[in-house]
């Protein structure tokens, strides 16, 4: 049996809109849809895991508002452990979403019980940090917690994956701890400075990454797929599979789970990359963040259909 996918992060409630095109400053459209999902950076990549054969334990915080029935009733249902998910009296995690015709969407997140995750839940749950195969992080919850984890893991020599969303500074000795960081163009921007990398400037993006301390990068470049950058030297990129998009929202998030679900069944670090960016492309033709996470019997269709 494969060892234990950790995920410490984010629940939320998403609130989604569709519209024509993003507002201007100031100005009102009309939508023309609007729907509630279960999302968050954690849940979604915990559930990507799980549909995709992973064995996925999450650890967070939820809210009391009345929400967090639906939201963990959720994540159990799609086979994600939740003893890890603890209560913080208040409001649940929120992001709202505004997803254009072309797929494209504009997020705004309100922590909620994400903002009360520390170091204390992390401890609560070592055992299982330490005893997993592989522990996922993110930047939707307090640097406080992510610390905590990447020590705990640190310690028991099991790699973390850190989706550096939404992007901030970190600590250099933080980096230095990270097996795998996986930015899209925007964060990697913001993390080192300058503008969105062209094709050009990919592979000196992912260089530049790799000088901040983390060992491997796997950097999310959207429609032109992911590039890969490892320490033991490989340097290749993965297109995406051309698809027509419905929504993007949760396309970094499924190839995050789909990266880890892959590790855990033996894949190398490229076939790893190659079959989470297979689920970031198949996920993208179907709206909402985690309904359009595909299961592995689905994935693996997509991918013989476009082999």
């Amino acid at each position: 049996m494969s060892k234990e996918i950790v995920v410490v992060g984010s629940l939320n409630l998403d609130m989604v809109a569709r519209v024509p095109r993003n507002p201007q400053v100031g100005e009102t459209i009309t939508g023309t849809d609007f729907q509630r999902f279960i999302g968050g950076k954690g849940a979604n990549q915990a559930v990507a895991a799980a549909l995709l054969g992973g064995r996925v334990h999450m650890v967070g915080r939820h809210g009391t508002d009345g929400f967090e029935t639906g939201l963990l009733a959720t994540l159990r249902e799609k086979g994600v452990g939740t003893e890890g998910m603890t209560p913080a009296a208040g409001p649940s995690g929120v992001a709202v979403i505004l997803v254009t015709d072309e797929g494209h969407n504009s997020i705004v997140v309100i922590p909620g019980s994400n903002g009360r995750l520390c170091a204390e839940d992390v401890s609560a749950s070592r055992e299982r940090i330490a005893g997993a195969g592989v522990v996922l992080t993110q930047l939707e919850t307090p640097l406080e917690a992510l610390e905590a984890t990447v020590a705990v893991a640190s310690e028991a020599g099991v790699p973390v994956v850190l989706d550096p969303a939404p992007a901030r500074a970190l600590p250099a000795e933080l980096l230095a701890k990270i097996d795998w960081i996986t930015p899209n163009e925007t964060e990697a921007a913001l993390l080192l400075g300058g503008t969105v990398p062209s094709d050009d400037e990919v592979r000196g993006f992912a260089e530049r990454l790799l000088g901040l301390g983390p060992k491997n990068v796997v950097l999310k470049l959207g429609e032109r797929g992911a590039y890969l950058a490892t320490a033991s030297g490989v340097r290749e990129l993965v297109p995406a599979i051309k698809v027509k998009p419905v929504d993007s929202t949760a396309a970094g998030d499924a190839l995050n789970g789909a990266f880890a679900a892959a590790l855990m069944r033996g894949a190398d670090a490229l076939e790893a990359v190659r079959f989470g960016v297979a689920a970031a492309s198949l996920s993208v033709t179907r709206a909402g963040a985690i309904p359009s996470l595909p299961t592995l019997k689905e994935l693996e269709a997509f991918r013989l259909e476009f082999a």
